[in-house]
């Protein structure tokens, strides 16, 4: 059933299950946002259950419906994702965002994970992608594109290693280490292989060793973690 107040481009839709991952979509324009309702609407583990046309808005719906998920648009009027973004983190509302742009990852990235956003992604996603960046937002992670992790390494690479970091780093062997970093750097287990010449399976037994040294599971994980270390370089 749909409830839409008058005077408003806010809307929110009331359902009757609680194990869906629950998804408010907030852009200024209704095509896109319709689209967006369209790709949603055709995964089983996700649905919408709000849209907003500007950033107060969506911060208003969040507080309300507390979704898992909101997909926030960088340019979506006077206060822009980003400043909506830290509303939402300053109200205390546990709601994850991701924001959707056409804006470039190269200049907006860092920013917009500095203030709190949980994923970015560009507009020209296909919608597998961003299917699966819901989902890994709404599990409490960090959605990084391949492409982008190269871009958070020039953001966040630190000069001066942590010492506790560097201790456990060193008891890595030195193909654990090249793993590590392939991964920081977001290869993905096959091109790994292919660089290190070892099968993927065994990329995969590498990463079993370094999360029972290390405690890195997600590739955020291992970002952040060479970044400290400064293992990435531009």
């Amino acid at each position: 059933m749909l409830y839409r107040r008058e005077g408003s481009d806010r809307r929110d839709y009331t359902t009757m299950s609680d194990d869906l991952i629950r998804v408010i979509l907030a852009d200024d324009h209704s095509v896109v946002r319709a689209g967006l309702k369209a790709v949603i609407g055709a995964a089983k583990d996700m649905h919408v259950v709000g849209e907003a046309s500007s950033g107060p808005e969506a911060v208003a719906l969040a507080e309300r419906l507390k979704p898992h998920v909101v997909i926030m648009d960088l340019s979506i009027g006077e206060v822009d994702g980003g400043q909506a973004t830290k509303m939402l983190i300053e109200k205390g509302i546990p709601s994850k965002v991701l924001i959707l742009t056409m804006h470039p990852e190269e200049e907006y990235l860092v920013p917009m994970l500095e203030v709190g956003a949980s994923g970015f992604l560009p507009k020209t996603v296909p919608d597998r992608e961003l299917l699966d960046a819901v989902r890994t937002v709404a599990r409490g992670e960090v959605y990084v594109r391949a492409e982008a992790a190269r871009i958070l390494a020039k953001g966040y690479q630190r000069k001066d290693p942590m010492h506790e970091d560097r201790t456990r780093y060193e008891k890595l062997t030195e193909r654990e280490r090249d793993v590590l970093r392939l991964t920081a750097q977001g290869y993905s287990a096959p091109e790994i292989g292919e660089r290190l010449f070892i099968s993927p399976k065994t990329v995969d037994t590498y990463k079993q060793r370094i999360q029972d040294k290390l405690g890195l599971s997600h590739r955020h994980e291992y970002v952040q973690f060479a970044l400290r270390l400064g293992l990435l370089h531009a």
